[in-house]
């Protein structure tokens, strides 16, 4: 361990260049950034990562989840010698800087993950440790560890208050994920005061109920918490070290009060702090030249341990692993067997996904994933590829939320590409983790089956009717609802090319699987014509089921007159970045339009004059009769396309029986 003074002089540092980034700002939570610095001090020495290389896979991961403390974040990064410099410290917070309110994966090398939303930190720690459980099943050998490594996640009240971390802490006990310690900033503080007015339950009996190993250390006490660390080494647990600490520690006015936790100090009390801890009170951003010696120790301990890694990975008894780790690395989708299904066979789309994840997965090492309690209802299970920590099948448990936040770390790891599944009514469950990983730009994807009213009996509580639009208003997420089993394949090859998530909404009810015909454009784009009449004068625009219906309804719509094109459009956003007169091809401009979705179809008005969606939650019967009570059907199609052109247009253009 470091000398004592040493480590107390590393914590100021940290200490007052949070403060000065805070204060400079106007804006931040200096509280957590001085209660932490001890602990962070002492971690920093013991991390095994390379500043100059953010993405060696064998690093230890320290994920922040209380994202707040950015300005802690920062300062370590900067000492550390990552890319990040003092200037970057100083423009804390400002428009356009590396250095954001709370840490975003991608602006600062060193943010292993975004976080902020409390909790979703330490559900990504279980991800990157499920990661790791299962890179070392597939890699490591006796006589080689190939992956070895820890992660680390910093984390607070709120974080152990959310729901999703005890989701994700009963996941981790379960699965024993031995390289997981969670550094608890115990200092019993929160917004509105002290901690025990919402909640007083105990944290070491709700670990070690779940499975984890428990310690608890003075957080201010540099020899408590090496040693805390050093003894979670070769351990067969996850462990939680509850370090109880101050907040605000070190500042003259603040210490232990609230009122720390999320405004500047002010220049008074930082100048007397400073001044206490024997800092130069009229110096900001200053960092004394032993500390930043000591804390950049790692650049060049960081960048040896890299080398010996790769060393190893280059002996000649490793082939076999190092093969195995290029084909994780570097995913040969050319190497699919997709799936071919015949046209005019019924199919539901989530049975056809089962066949299309399956042959991912044979040909795609690094695809795994799993569902929360659902695999026999959603056809996710990988056939005859094992159980996790074994396997690639991951047994979520009913656990949505935290299942969402374990795979986006999964995506980060470095070596998968992960799925999750449940019903789409529960996404809801899941969407401040979506959320995320389409912030990040995560190549992962979300499997949501029972995409609509078609779910049946089990009523309005399991059909989704706004989850569609809730999520194609989020940006950078991708959201596919193939109208057949062949659509899904050519929807799930496009997936696979995006440097973003996706999401898969899947019938429950067999779909006829359409001819492979288009009259224009095809499914990779979007949005494309299915069937195009000559002097049409309306355009049918539907996805998923309703594509079926809106065919047939456009052969009779043809006896009443009415000319119709038909548009299927299973991803709308791939739809929008086509060019414009691509667009204008698919949908006619000198047609009426009418959208036809099961769902709420807000969105469709971008397109569409009229839209034949839901405008009520459904109701608990047959899925058949749902589609007639609603409209779904080549009736009502037909009907509400009659009802756009009135009645003198039918009856001048009919060309046989109307209804």
């Amino acid at each position: 361990m470091e000398d004592k003074k040493m480590l107390k002089k590393m914590s100021d540092t940290i200490r007052f260049l949070s403060l000065d980034m805070i204060q400079r700002a106007n804006s931040g939570h200096p509280g957590v950034c001085l209660g932490m610095a001890d602990v962070m001090s002492v971690l920093s020495q013991r991390l095994k990562h390379n500043p100059k290389n953010p993405k060696w896979l064998n690093r230890d991961r320290v994920v922040f989840s209380g994202g707040h403390a950015s300005a802690m974040i920062y300062s370590f990064l900067y000492l550390s010698g990552y890319d990040i410099s003092l200037e970057d410290l100083k423009n804390f917070r400002q428009l356009g800087s590396k250095t954001p309110g709370h840490p975003e994966y991608g602006d600062v090398p060193g943010v292993e993950i975004t976080t902020g939303p409390l909790g979703q930190g330490v559900a990504n720690a279980v991800g990157f440790a499920m990661a790791s459980k299962y890179a070392k099943k597939v890699l490591n050998s006796e006589t080689a560890k190939i992956i070895d490594h820890k992660v680390y996640c910093l984390c607070g009240d709120g974080d152990l208050e959310e729901g999703i971390s005890y989701e994700a802490c009963a996941l981790a006990g379960k699965n024993e994920l031995e390289d997981l310690v969670l550094i608890y900033d115990s200092n019993k503080i929160t917004i509105e005061g002290s901690v025990d007015i919402a909640w007083n339950e105990s944290v070491r009996q709700r670990f070690e109920a779940q499975g984890w190993r428990v310690l608890e250390i003075d957080g201010h006490d540099y020899e408590a918490i090496d040693k805390a660390l050093d003894s979670c080494n070769e351990q067969t647990k996850p462990t939680i070290i509850i370090a109880h600490t101050i907040i605000a520690k070190g500042s003259c006015s603040f210490e232990g009060k609230a009122s720390s936790h999320g405004a500047p100090l002010g220049e008074e009390d930082i100048r007397c702090s400073k001044e206490r801890a024997g800092f130069d009170p009229d110096k900001s951003f200053f960092v004394p030249e032993d500390v930043l010696s000591r804390f950049r120790c790692a650049v060049e301990k960081g960048d040896l341990a890299e080398r010996e890694w790769k060393k190893l990975l280059n002996e000649a008894p490793l082939v076999e692993q190092n093969e195995a780790l290029k084909a994780l690395s570097n995913p040969d989708f050319s190497k699919i067997d997709w799936p071919e299904f015949e046209a005019g066979s019924e199919v539901a789309t989530r049975e056809s996904n089962h066949k299309i994840l399956n042959a991912i997965a044979k040909a795609v090492p690094g695809f795994l994933g799993g569902s929360a309690d659902l695999a026999p209802s959603n056809k996710t299970y990988l056939n005859n590829l094992g159980d996790f920590p074994n396997g690639r099948n991951i047994h979520f448990g009913i656990r949505e939320h935290a299942m969402a936040a374990i795979t986006n770390a999964m995506s980060l790891y470095g070596l998968f590409l992960p799925f999750d599944a449940t019903f789409f009514v529960f996404s809801d469950y899941q969407k401040p983790a979506v959320r995320l990983a389409a912030l990040m730009g995560l190549k992962r994807f979300f499997v949501w089956t029972h995409d609509s009213i078609g779910v049946g009996e089990d009523g309005p509580t399991h059909q989704p009717i706004e989850q569609i639009s809730q999520f194609r208003a989020l940006s950078g997420f991708y959201l596919f609802r193939p109208a057949d089993a062949s659509e899904n394949v050519a929807c799930w090859k496009k997936a696979l090319t995006l440097d973003a998530p996706s999401g898969f909404v899947l019938s429950r009810q067999k779909l006829q699987t359409l001819k492979p015909f288009t009259a224009y454009g095809s499914a990779d784009k979007g949005g494309y014509l299915v069937a195009k009449r000559e002097n049409a004068v309306l355009t049918i625009v539907a996805s998923g089921s309703e594509v079926m219906t809106s065919l047939k309804a456009a052969c009779h719509l043809e006896v009443a007159g009415i000319n119709a094109n038909v548009v299927s459009m299973p991803c709308m956003e791939i739809f929008e970045e086509q060019s414009q007169e691509y667009k204008d091809r698919v949908i006619d401009k000198n047609t009426k339009v009418l959208a036809v979705e099961a769902a709420s179809g807000i969105e469709w008005y971008k397109y569409a004059d009229e839209v034949l969606c839901m405008s009520s939650f459904g109701a608990s019967g047959k899925a058949s009769d749902l589609f007639k009570k609603f409209g779904f059907t080549i009736k009502g199609v037909k009907q509400k396309a009659m009802e756009m052109f009135g009645k003198e247009y039918i009856q001048t253009h009919a060309k046989g029986e109307t209804i």
